[in-house]
């Protein structure tokens, strides 16, 4: 029985999403005053989503675009993914509290004239960077680089800032590390060791001249780093909040609010490492922070369905989300 790692992550992300949209711009208190037990906590109905999901459906539905058309690259990834952030930017349906970056960015996009570094928001870090990102990690076949790449380049396409592009890349590289069996007490320090042996690695060929389009850096290299030496320092503090648990105390307390690129990443994987093999108290945890909970919980979603498989989400609570159909789809098309 294999465990459908493509499938867990998908609908993790999206049962994360939905559980953590009404808890969104709450403290605690507030939370509890209207959930009751965060260990407890239901799935609303309906379990609606919001642009997390769709906008990692949108990168899904590029993704499989471009590679329908052969080996992945940035001139065949590029296009379909800036076609479907548009058509998400024009839907009726985005209507969930999108983020200003994914807004201004993709309003830029829709001239097809522009060339889309024009669009990057390079000033932006924002979590709607890797909130997203989960189908790089998830597409079978790619090599490493390709995987680097897709990740910082979709990011790029909204989100230009450095650390954007690595906590995009460090995201995409822990769904595909633990869809791929590796033992989770060794996570954050496999992450640690891809941050450092990629510090300095600037992706050109996905990226173009990106890096020039900010004053404040004389290389790419320097540029890239900037980024890097963020998501190392946001996974220093993950390790110390690991290293004395506190399951019951507010993640952001340690690994911050995640309405940052690298604090989204380690708030979502310190709520993911706490519980590993209770992937609903995981959730449920991730969806009681003061900070951004959908997209904490999401990605908790994404890391614990990767790791886990499809088996672990109740049928119940999987037969009520959003865009199930769809998420059902791109799990069956990565895990064949």
């Amino acid at each position: 029985m294999t465990k459908r790692a493509a499938t867990g992550a998908l609908v993790g992300l999206a049962l994360g999403d939905a559980l953590g949209f009404p808890t969104e711009f709450n403290d605690v208190p507030a939370i509890l005053a209207k959930t009751g037990p965060w260990r407890e906590m239901r799935l609303p109905r309906p379990a609606i989503v919001t642009d997390d999901t769709q906008m990692t459906l949108a990168l899904a539905r590029g993704i499989r675009t471009a590679t329908d058309r052969g080996r992945v690259g940035p001139l065949r990834l590029t296009r379909p993914v800036r076609e479907e952030f548009v058509d998400w930017y024009h839907s009726p349906e985005n209507n969930r509290a999108p983020g200003n970056t994914c807004l201004r960015a993709c309003a830029l996009l829709n001239d097809p004239q522009r060339d889309w570094h024009d669009a990057s928001q390079t000033g932006s870090k924002g979590c709607g960077a890797n909130m997203r990102v989960a189908p790089v990690g998830l597409v079978p076949g790619w090599t490493d680089e390709e995987r680097a790449g897709a990740a910082q380049l979709q990011s790029a396409l909204t989100h230009g800032h450095a650390t954007a592009l690595a906590a995009s890349d460090l995201t995409a590289r822990a769904v595909h590390l633990l869809a791929s069996g590796t033992e989770v007490t060794g996570l954050v320090g496999r992450l640690r060791s891809y941050a450092l042996e990629n510090r300095t690695r600037y992706h050109e060929r996905w990226l173009g001249d990106l890096w020039m389009r900010t004053a404040s850096d004389a290389t790419a290299e320097s540029f890239i780093a900037r980024g890097w030496d963020e998501c190392l320092a946001v996974l220093d503090r993950l390790a110390a909040a690991l290293r004395s648990p506190s399951p019951e105390t507010d993640p952001c307390l340690t690994t911050g609010d995640g309405w940052i690129a690298e604090e989204a990443l380690a708030t979502a994987l310190q709520c993911f490492l706490l519980f590993p093999e209770e992937p609903l108290t995981a959730l449920r945890r991730a969806a009681c922070t003061k900070g951004d909970s959908d997209s904490i919980a999401c990605l908790a979603g994404a890391f614990a369905g990767a790791h886990l498989g499809a088996d672990v989400w109740p049928r119940e609570w999987e037969g009520r989300i959003e865009y199930r159909d769809e998420l059902l789809a791109f799990g069956a098309l990565w895990d064949a």
